[in-house]
């Protein structure tokens, strides 16, 4: 009897848990992408709509990126609410660019000979192409993000603490104007598909509502891509200086 229940207790053991199977599934992986991509898109809606304080001079800016650090206290002390929330969008972007590389080599493995024809289906494929290339260079363009204006490394003209004078002089030379505009462009198709693929896989979606967040998805990718094109384009253009 005793080592009958050793048995069940080592067969119960290895059984993963609920979100571990879950994970293991492409509903699943489908769901962390559907779920992590929209609290990004949020988090972009937001500070889209931050940095277009710049417009109203460097005063302004820059006290607004000093009450970043400031918001939560005094519960939170000093920068906490910072680094909480690079903390969990570091680990939603880990979790659906991991989701979608495994999603993407099982589809691999699936299907490894290319198709000769093209069907409408096939046609499809295209649409998820282009996210996968588009998730690459968001994923660079990140990496070099935080390398420019956050630990100001890849800046030469990073002085900590004036953030208006940072983002001014970045804008001030083609090549970084250059890598912005590619990764938004990137961007704003990602949001365009992502969303709508989103609401499929999170149930929101059915015949009837299928426009509806086509338009609203669309809606999004213009606005938040306009919107971060709107500040290196005022730079170019020598209206914010």
């Amino acid at each position: 009897m005793a080592a009958y229940r050793f048995r069940v207790a080592l067969t119960l053991g290895a059984r993963p848990t609920p979100i571990v199977a879950l994970w293991t599934t492409s509903v699943g992986k489908k769901a962390v992408m559907a779920s992590t991509g929209l609290l990004m898109v949020l988090f972009l809606l937001l500070h889209m709509l931050g940095n277009l304080k710049i417009f109203f001079g460097p005063a302004d800016f820059n006290s607004y990126a000093g009450y970043l650090r400031r918001i939560g206290e005094p519960v939170l002390h000093g920068a906490w609410y910072l680094y909480i929330q690079r903390v969990v969008l570091g680990l939603a972007v880990i979790l659906h660019f991991t989701a979608a590389y495994q999603l993407s080599r099982r589809d691999q493995k699936a299907r490894p000979t290319k198709y000769v024809h093209a069907t409408g289906a096939q046609k499809n494929s295209f649409a998820t192409h282009t996210m996968r290339w588009g998730g690459v260079i968001l994923l660079l363009f990140i990496v070099w993000h935080l390398l420019d204006l956050s630990a100001g490394v890849a800046n030469p003209h990073y002085v900590d603490g004036n953030v208006y004078g940072n983002v001014v002089a970045d804008f001030t030379h083609w090549w970084p104007n250059v890598i912005y505009i590619v990764a938004m462009l990137a961007l704003g198709l990602h949001i365009n598909h992502g969303f709508w693929s989103a609401a499929n896989t999170l149930g929101y979606s059915n015949a009837r509502r299928q426009a509806a967040i086509r338009v609203v998805g669309s809606t999004l990718a213009v606005v938040i891509t306009l919107g971060f094109l709107a500040v290196p384009i005022a730079v170019m253009a020598g209206l914010v200086r």
